[in-house]
């Protein structure tokens, strides 16, 4: 059984170990780590690079660590090398859309090559005591979508659960996602069926599994600024009442987020990764456009504290002034 509320998916360069305490905070029910290389990890264990993307900071609950590769040899021995991390679970990525994992034959290059995901899912799973889970697209474009077949091989050769996002490559995040193909993969294994795909609400998350059956819900870019959303879904989900964060509360988080991954990463680096998430914390609000094209130029902490704080004095103003005319 899946644990209640929705689960994190993982984003390259977006989903550190930051973001995924801030979510966890929020109700997120379990997460998915940035994915891994199972070759770059073979022949550079220790890089830094991959020491931080198998970081998991104390409260982050429930996380799996996801390889991806297309060799069954070193996915599965990238595995047991890593099974003493403090992960829950493997997850293997067959959903990657990007130019330079597919053009490698990995991510979603591998919806094309059924007999290969097998073997990979196969060695994968044997070689570690871990569960090992799989995410999937719907296919390679709009003539070949296989994500039953695929999601059947997963399952007959070890994986306990499946993620889809029902876009094909092709589409890579545009377009509608295809969530009878969440609904036909649901009917065709009998592990449990995580939906990914177009979820930016609770009304979302309930439609998707009312219309699917899915056993869970994956939250990806909808996260992205707004990690409420899994408390908004767990609300959902318990009957409980959702109160949206405020202005105040998106500023408040923006900085919290700033300082944990400060910390963690160093002003050095930590500031330039922020800046998006600065932006999308305020996204849609007034101003916000003027405090991203100044955050996109600073780069100490207190710079971005101070333009934050700022932000939020002229939105308070502008707010008393036009709530003073009406």
């Amino acid at each position: 059984m899946l644990p209640e509320g929705a689960a994190l998916a993982p984003m390259a360069g977006v989903t550190d170990a930051s973001m995924r305490l801030l979510c966890a905070e929020m109700g997120c029910a379990w997460a998915v780590s940035e994915m891994l290389s199972a070759k770059g990890y073979l022949y550079s264990p220790e890089s830094r690079a991959h020491q931080e993307l198998l970081e998991k900071f104390d409260g982050e609950g429930i996380l799996g660590l996801q390889l991806f590769g297309s060799d069954p040899d070193m996915v599965s021995e990238a595995a047991k090398r890593l099974e003493d991390r403090p992960f829950a679970f493997f997850d293997f990525n067959i959903g990657c859309p990007a130019h330079k994992i597919v053009g490698n034959g990995e991510g979603s290059a591998l919806m094309r090559d059924p007999v290969l995901v097998g073997k990979i899912v196969y060695a994968f799973s044997r070689a570690v005591e871990k569960p090992v889970t799989v995410k999937i697209r719907a296919g390679w474009d709009e003539n070949h979508k296989n994500a039953v077949e695929i999601a059947r091989i997963c399952e007959e050769n070890g994986a306990c659960a499946i993620t889809v996002h029902p876009r094909t490559r092709e589409q890579f995040y545009l377009g509608k996602s295809d969530w009878t193909m969440i609904r036909d993969v649901k009917q065709a294994v009998r592990v449990p069926v995580i939906g990914n795909g177009d979820i930016a609400s609770w009304p979302d998350a309930k439609r998707m599994m009312d219309e699917t059956g899915c056993d869970g819900v994956m939250v990806a870019r909808a996260a992205q600024g707004n990690p409420w959303i899994f408390k908004e879904i767990l609300a959902g989900l318990k009957g409980e009442t959702y109160q949206p964060p405020t202005v105040e509360d998106r500023v408040q988080m923006a900085v919290q987020h700033l300082d944990m991954h400060v910390a963690w990463r160093g002003e050095r680096y930590a500031v330039p990764e922020m800046r998006k998430h600065v932006a999308w914390y305020l996204q849609g609000t007034p101003m916000s456009g003027k405090l991203r094209a100044r955050v996109n130029t600073m780069l100490t902490k207190e710079e971005v504290i101070n333009a934050l704080y700022e932000y939020l004095y002229a939105y308070k103003e502008r707010m008393e002034k036009e709530n003073a005319e009406v």
